[in-house]
């Protein structure tokens, strides 16, 4: 705890008195009933973040006039009496376990996507102004069918410009839904005040056109947000917590909220009496990367000093969030920067994240990827889930329990699927053998954190998880029928990866062409000699001897300084095939200086990422000028050109002094059939199973543990 006694020591929020400085930040779930009822999900998903230790639990985005002004498919309200039964059964689920429960109470006005899908009318401060962006091309098909938007009766939405008995009845809506939260038996509100929502829209200087006394000058435009404090603040006991989020910047949009007010809008929001300053932000989104600036930061601790720039000016305590770790909040903390770090992302990846800290085991920290794989999944009408956590949003169905029989499990192949599988098949009692080819634990993923650092995190976590368990880990060993007669398994799991045959193209098999395994193989060292004979000068051969034996091939660091040095590639390099692999090779190249395309066969770019996630890198390689090319049909490859048809007929040649085929990946079941063959019991996990990437791979492991 020494590490981490500031973060980890006691902290009154108000009147709340919390355990320790860590929050959960308030985030849409999607977990409610059609009707906005809380449910067994959300209150299991909430109950597990409060037994992980964290001291304080927030309710993201709970609606004060359900089914007015929801901004989710699947909202929690707080607009009736009839909801505060299953509410009552969630703060009492959290109290239970040492921690305090509190929701944000919120109307998303203008963003209000149900409002817009449903044909009711948008309440907004004054008209909205139009936003170009295209976001919605770089959606697939069946995305854009899902996405929340795609569902609206017409294209004419009936927008309501709030007149004084509009906002007076706002007003009460927002008193009333504290008051039910404090019968409902929670310790606090956060009011949101930030995010495009109605609060902020009020606020905006950008947003609010408005002539009368809520809008023009500063002063009228907080006039709204003052009478909503004010009101709610009334309607609770002084020992209910009642606390504001604010935005410190409405990015990307030009004459919107900047710190200075927001200085000024916290130093308000103090004198009505508010407990806490939580510091956001929002981003108009003129490209979908500009929603990793804000609301859902990219960049670490993207926040902290736009927190601290507030908590200068006030004496109320100042929330800080958006991707902090635990050390930068725990001297944040220490040096006066705020108050309490409220973590979102980082405790749906793990909710013991605080208990962890407690027990001095960060290093089991199981990591959030900023894949956006959570946030994602509501703009396409489904609930959160986390790729680095299958647990998330299954706590009510998913538990690590004792196994009825202790069983020997066998698992070939040590990457995501076999890794997670024999940590939670150790826990649950059984005895695990874990075979490896290689010298390394990690698959694939060694190779595809080098192009997104982020996956190295998960791969270090999932390594210490693994050796920390009493598992036989065995490197540098073939699982021959001998072997595993020798091991005498009840249960054989194989979780070799995919299979990635090349594809029938002419040229394919030049020396200057690569399948993504071959480069893979060769900068990690994967039985590389194998490729280097083959496709390698002596010149060439020499510097990646030089390489391995300087042992750069087993750190991910010296890799990435390596790779940035040389890689077999020329100067033009082709990429065939724009999923995930080929998208994120394309980031990894250019930051190496090379000249990329990416021809795709099919109709869609980066179909296998996150939408949140595509739109950042499809934006980032657009800025390097990346050609993405979709429909494309590759016909043949010859020594300095790939030649391809476009969705037309029409042919086309692109210069290419290496090409890159990040295509033909499939579920490779052939280890198992031959090994079932032989009378052993064996089941197929992570890529060998089915194409699942590191998300697929993680589930996979876990319902076959689970299963056992």
């Amino acid at each position: 705890m020494t590490q981490y006694k500031h973060l980890l020591s006691p902290g009154k929020l108000g009147p709340i008195d919390l355990r320790n400085r860590i929050v959960l930040s308030p985030m849409g779930d999607n977990f409610s009933d059609p009707d906005g009822y809380c449910t067994e999900q959300m209150q299991a998903y909430y109950e597990a973040r409060a037994a992980g230790g964290a001291g304080l639990i927030i309710m993201g985005s709970v609606s004060i006039a359900f089914p007015h002004g929801t901004a989710e498919p699947f909202q929690c309200a707080i607009s009736d009496d009839k909801y505060i039964p299953g509410l009552a059964k969630l703060a009492e689920n959290v109290h239970k376990h040492g921690a305090k429960v509190a929701m944000q109470i919120q109307h998303a006005g203008k963003v209000s996507a149900r409002d817009l899908a449903e044909g009711r009318d948008l309440w907004v401060p004054s008209m909205p102004r139009a936003v170009k962006n295209d976001i919605m091309s770089s959606l697939t098909k069946e995305e854009m069918g899902k996405f929340i938007s795609s569902q609206r009766r017409d294209n004419n939405p009936t927008i309501r410009v709030m007149d004084k008995a509009d906002i007076a009845q706002m007003v009460e809506w927002f008193a009333a839904a504290a008051e039910r939260a404090e019968r409902a038996g929670f310790d606090g509100v956060e009011i949101h005040a930030a995010h495009n929502y109605i609060i902020a829209g009020f606020l905006s200087p950008y947003h609010n056109q408005r002539d009368d006394e809520y809008g023009g000058s500063f002063e009228n435009r907080v006039r709204f947000f003052r009478e909503v404090l004010q009101a709610v603040r009334a309607r609770v006991k002084p020992d209910f917590g009642v606390w504001v989020r604010i935005d410190a910047y409405e990015m990307h949009t030009e004459g919107g909220i900047n710190l200075e007010e927001a200085k000024k809008v916290a130093q308000i929001a103090e004198e009505e009496g508010m407990d806490a300053i939580a510091v956001s932000a929002y981003a108009t989104l003129t490209t979908g990367s500009a929603f990793t600036d804000a609301p859902l930061v990219q960049k670490p601790a993207g926040y902290l000093d736009w927190a601290a720039q507030v908590k200068s000016v006030v004496n109320t305590s100042v929330i800080a969030l958006g991707r902090i770790e635990p050390d930068v909040g725990n001297k944040a903390i220490a040096d006066g920067k705020c108050d309490f770090i409220a973590m979102g992302r980082k405790l749906l990846a793990d909710p013991e994240l605080p208990n962890k800290l407690i027990a001095g085991t960060s290093e089991l920290i199981r990591p959030c990827l900023y894949c956006y794989v959570c946030v994602s999944q509501i703009f396409i009408n489904e609930r959160i889930k986390c790729a680095a956590n299958p647990f998330t949003g299954q706590e009510f169905q998913k538990v690590i329990l004792p196994a009825a029989q202790n069983k020997h499990v066998v698992i070939i192949g040590g990457g995501p699927a076999g890794m997670e599988a024999a940590r939670i098949a150790t826990l649950r009692g059984h005895k695990v053998t874990l075979l490896e080819r290689s010298n390394r634990l990690g698959g694939t993923l060694f190779f595809a954190a080098l192009a997104y650092p982020e996956n190295g995190v998960l791969l270090d976590n999932l390594t210490a998880q693994v050796k920390a368990l009493n598992i036989d880990i065995r490197y540098n060993t073939e699982a021959t029928p001998e072997l595993l007669s020798s091991l005498n398994a009840d249960q054989i799991f194989v979780a070799t990866g995919a299979k990635r045959d090349a594809p029938n193209i002419a040229g394919a098999e030049m020396k200057h062409v690569w399948s993504g395994d071959e480069l893979r193989r060769l900068m990690t060292g994967d039985r590389a000699d194998e490729i280097a004979k083959n496709k390698l000068s002596l010149t060439q051969r020499t510097m990646m001897k030089a390489g391995s034996l300087s042992g750069a091939t087993n750190s991910r660091d010296a890799l990435q300084g390596l790779s940035k040095l040389w890689m077999p590639l020329g100067k033009k390099v082709v990429i065939i095939g724009g999923g995930l692999v080929g998208l994120e090779l394309a980031e990894f190249l250019i930051e190496r200086g090379r000249n990329v395309t990416v021809l795709e066969p099919g109709p869609s770019l980066g179909a296998e990422l996150s939408i949140v996630r595509r739109w950042r890198v499809l934006d980032n390689l657009r800025d390097h000028h990346v050609p993405m090319l979709t429909h494309c049909v590759i016909n043949s490859i010859d020594k300095d050109h790939v030649h391809y048809q476009d969705k037309d007929g029409v042919a086309h040649s692109i210069a290419a002094n290496s090409v890159v085929l990040a295509v033909g990946a499939s579920p490779d079941h052939s280890l198992a059939d031959n090994l079932n063959a032989l009378g052993f019991s064996t089941q197929t996990i992570g890529d060998c199973d089915n194409l699942g990437y590191i998300e697929g791979a993680l589930s996979s492991g876990t319902k076959a543990a689970l299963a056992l």
